[in-house]
């Protein structure tokens, strides 16, 4: 574009004035063929600032094709990081839904335990008990079972027989003579029930009399 600067197209059908007059004069062939020439070199000029103009055009529309695909690329990308960022969100979402439910779950388990421990704890302490009881008879068993072998020796049989037969006898004596009473008993009430009754029939004849 700077070589077009040196000349005018204007300068083509400019005349110069002749020295003598105001009459115009025809331009002569040489400055024509100049003119030409110099037309000629703009157009050259014109032409390659032309392709050089449309080669740059063609390499931005090449670089705006590329960056349009990049574009679109990295819409495309774009539009997977969101959707990965949801599923993303969504799975820590139910993982924080799980651990909540892991811990209420934990807390009850532990809840849970403790009661089973109080349980065995109370469980052992009845199973101490029981077993300190019967510890407890077994040992008076066991004493008992000294005495009465200290006791029923042989050489003390005869003795402790002779003892029990006693025993046996005034228990025997007394049950007789608890159940001789009561017929005591009985026929003094009948011996008092008749003489009641004769003095009664007595006394009725007397009335009778009378």
């Amino acid at each position: 574009m700077s070589k077009l600067t040196e000349f005018n197209v204007e300068d083509m059908i400019n005349t110069t004035p002749l020295k003598g007059g105001g009459d115009t004069q025809e331009p002569k062939v040489e400055q024509l063929m100049n003119k030409l020439r110099r037309l000629q070199q703009g157009k050259r000029v014109l032409e390659e600032e032309i392709k050089e103009i449309k080669s740059v055009s063609d390499s931005l529309q090449k670089e705006l094709a590329t960056l349009q695909t990049e574009a679109y690329q990295l819409e495309g990308i774009h539009k997977e990081k969101e959707e990965l960022s949801r599923k993303l969100q969504f799975q820590c979402d139910e993982s924080d839904q799980d651990f909540s439910r892991q811990l209420e779950q934990n807390k009850k388990s532990e809840e849970l335990l403790e009661q089973y421990r109080c349980q065995i704890q109370e469980f052992k302490l009845k199973h101490r008990k029981l077993r300190m009881k019967f510890e407890n008879q077994l040992y008076q068993l066991i004493e008992q079972h000294k005495n009465l072998h200290s006791i029923f020796t042989p050489e003390r049989l005869p003795d402790e027989i002779e003892n029990a037969e006693n025993i046996k006898s005034q228990l025997l004596s007394a049950a007789e003579a608890g159940s001789a009473a009561p017929n005591q008993r009985r026929a003094r009430r009948r011996e008092e029930t008749e003489a009641v009754g004769c003095r009664d029939s007595g006394a009725v004849k007397l009335h009778v009399q009378w």
